[in-house]
């Protein structure tokens, strides 16, 4: 496994598109390095998961997530429109496929946030893609995260700190491993450009199918 400190050269951007998926376990900070990288790489892809939970404080429908009702995510899944789709704490989460594949075959490269489970998905559907997982400094720093967080509390909390150790415990399944510790957030997305730069420059890639 690999650290992602490599640099690569200032050409390598010029290869085929990369599928580039983010996970971790709940609490990690996807949705913030994500929101970086989204500077870091202005023309490339960004797929919005849907969900039928409901939005939380300050999340926007169509950014954040897209919030559909359970018939609306029932109709996608009846057409076979996801890339992942799985269950998270009772509620019902995907990536739709059709614009992801979209992307790739403009030549655009393409960045997913899922959770451990949807990234072994892709990974077995799409034996190409790049996967990261964000890991916290330390078990008893994602603990603090989880408590703090005002949408946690009771048994919820409990499932998810229980999750949370079963996620980080598939580490060795992802291709990097980043840590982007408390008040750190910038080294995790320089190290997550580093990686698809690294990428880009070592493989001979053929544009990936879906």
């Amino acid at each position: 496994m690999q650290d992602g400190t490599e640099r690569a050269s200032p050409n390598a951007s010029s290869s085929a598109p990369i599928l580039l998926v983010i996970s971790g376990p709940s609490g990690v900070g996807k949705d913030a390095v994500v929101a970086g990288l989204r500077k870091a790489f202005p023309s490339a892809y960004f797929a919005t998961t849907v969900t039928t939970r409901p939005p939380r404080p300050g999340e926007r429908d169509g950014v954040d997530y897209r919030f559909l009702r359970d018939e609306q995510y029932d109709r996608l899944v009846a057409e076979d429109g996801f890339l992942e789709r799985a269950s998270v704490y009772t509620h019902r989460y995907g990536v739709p496929r059709q614009e992801v594949d979209a992307a790739l075959r403009k030549g655009q490269d393409a960045i997913v946030r899922v959770d451990v489970q949807g990234a072994a998905t892709i990974k077995r559907l799409i034996p190409d893609a790049v996967l990261v997982v964000l890991a916290p400094e330390s078990d008893e720093v994602l603990q603090k995260r989880l408590r703090d967080r005002a949408t946690d509390a009771g048994a919820d909390l409990r499932v998810r700190l229980e999750t949370a150790a079963r996620e980080m415990a598939q580490e060795g399944a992802f291709d990097y491993v980043v840590v982007n510790a408390e008040g750190r957030q910038a080294d995790a997305i320089s190290r997550i450009v580093s990686i698809v730069e690294a990428e880009k420059h070592r493989r001979i890639r053929r544009p990936t199918q879906i």
